[in-house]
């Protein structure tokens, strides 16, 4: 396992749609083992694999950030089968390093995808872990969470981004492994 440095916002990666796993194979095991491992340093609950700049319809999500084993969902080839209810609420973004923003999900997510021994399942969820499933896959369909802001919101936060980059205050939360 690796810690592997997070890919930032305006990377191209993060806005062109992911590639499906074809097989599900050691090295598909191996970027989970990453991005699991990514995420939790960071920390964070959710992780897409262009994140990492990987472009495989993978990610991962965990609630309790490493604390609960149960609570590590991996979603290989995952799609949203239904929505419901609305709720606006503050998300973050491993990709957008100190920014949190309020954006408007539903509340209610249900996805189909594939685990890691290849068999698909349907997990329903509410709230949180319904807000991060969803963010995931957003960015496995290459969007982020600016795109779901109103216009001018988005180009106010793109400015404000474009500036710390200038600036030199746009680090990734994780930084690649030192080569002695």
């Amino acid at each position: 396992m690796a810690i592997r440095p997070i890919v930032l916002y305006p990377d191209p990666i993060l806005l062109t749609p992911t590639d499906r796993v074809q097989r599900i194979d050691d090295d598909i095991a191996a970027l989970v083992r990453d991005m699991v491992e990514t995420m939790h340093a960071a920390p964070g609950i959710g992780l897409a694999a262009n994140q990492l700049g990987v472009s495989k319809r993978v990610c991962v999500v965990d609630l309790s950030v490493g604390d609960e084993e149960d609570d590590l969902h991996v979603f290989i080839n995952p799609r949203i089968v239904e929505v419901g209810g609305n709720e606006v609420a503050e998300e973050g973004c491993l990709s957008f390093p100190d920014v949190h923003l309020d954006i408007e999900r539903p509340f209610l997510a249900t996805v189909e995808a594939q685990g890691l021994d290849g068999k698909t399942f349907t997990i329903a969820a509410r709230g949180l872990l319904a807000r991060a499933m969803q963010h995931e896959i957003e960015h496995l369909e290459g969007r982020v969470f600016l795109q779901n802001l109103s216009p001018l919101k988005r180009e106010l936060m793109k400015r404000q981004i474009k500036k710390r980059i200038k600036a030199g205050d746009w680090v990734a939360t994780v930084l690649p492994p030192q080569v002695p």
